[in-house]
């Protein structure tokens, strides 16, 4: 059993020993920063599960046709499995973006 040290940058306050059960500095936020990988693979997922959607539709209606039609439904799948978390995070850093009440972009998970 190995034990790892961490290096972390939270900073840690003394407690008063009052019956308040709040203290001023658990509201305070964190500094925002724009996650940039974070928002080019939502842009990329939602692109791509855009397009896979659209073929995926054109294949099912007819309008391309289809030498082999078992391979129609993975498109469509695949492109529903891109395009929802694609659309969620970009709606998100667009409001973000925007200024809208209650969206940030500490809501965007990030990979740094």
């Amino acid at each position: 059993m190995s034990i790892r040290k961490v290096n972390s940058s939270a900073r840690y306050h003394k407690l008063n020993n009052s019956d308040e059960d709040f203290v001023d500095s658990q509201f305070q936020s964190l500094p925002t920063t724009f996650p940039t990988k974070a928002v080019a693979l939502a842009i990329f997922l939602f692109i791509l599960g855009t397009i896979l959607l659209v073929i995926g539709c054109m294949l099912l209606t007819g309008y391309i046709d289809v030498m082999y039609a078992d391979r129609t439904w993975p498109v469509v799948t695949l492109g529903v499995l891109l395009f929802i978390p694609g659309f969620y995070h970009v709606r998100i850093a667009f409001y973000a973006w925007r200024g809208y009440k209650g969206f940030s972009y500490n809501d965007i998970p990030d990979f740094n």
